[in-house]
């Protein structure tokens, strides 16, 4: 069946809509990156309150057994919790994701530079030049140590290369949109 000149139009706009969304998500990623964190950590907030409510209601009214049912119920009640608790305590809670986070990345990074400039050592043999990898896994180690010494800075710059992603994906949304709507009136001028 035939997709309507009208109907790939309300698609057109509709992708042009997601661009717009991320357009707006994006600048103002960029422009105020605390902000944008402290809103990401309460959206995750209200996703854990409503993911555990929404899981105890399916485990009572919703027939949701799965035959682990104290689990259920635990994993749900501390989803509230942990929603309730970050909810109520934003700035704090901000905090502590954002450098749980950071330093997971952290130590990740300085782990696979060593683990980078250990292997290269050991089968120098193997290679070429081992002074790329050194270079490499040494980077890496900097790396993670910078993001020790500074977490919220880095956490900061993050937003922010998230939000130049945005705009980038909304661009391309843009251009997609632009490409049905075009494909929309082809469809309407074959038609008449």
């Amino acid at each position: 069946m035939a997709i309507s000149s009208g109907t790939r139009r309300r698609y057109a706009a509709a992708t042009a809509l997601r661009g717009v969304l991320l357009l707006f998500v994006g600048i103002y990623a960029i422009l105020f990156p605390g902000a944008t964190l402290a809103a990401l950590v309460l959206v995750g907030g209200a996703l854990f309150l409503v993911d555990g409510v929404l899981g105890l209601w399916s485990l009572t009214f919703g027939g949701a057994k799965s035959g682990n049912y104290w689990f259920d119920v635990i994993r749900n009640v501390l989803s509230i919790i942990s929603g309730v608790i970050i909810l109520a305590f934003p700035f704090v809670s901000t905090l502590i994701w954002v450098w749980f986070i950071v330093y997971l990345v952290a130590f990740q990074a300085i782990v696979v530079g060593v683990m980078e400039i250990v292997t290269v050592m050991r089968e120098r043999d193997l290679y070429a030049r081992i002074w790329p990898v050194i270079l490499n896994g040494a980077l890496y180690v900097l790396f993670g140590i910078a993001l020790l010494f500074a977490p919220m800075v880095a956490a900061e710059v993050l937003v922010v290369v998230g939000g130049i992603l945005a705009l980038l994906f909304a661009f391309g949304l843009f251009a997609l949109a632009w490409r049905m709507y075009q494909a929309s009136k082809q469809t309407n001028h074959n038609v008449g």
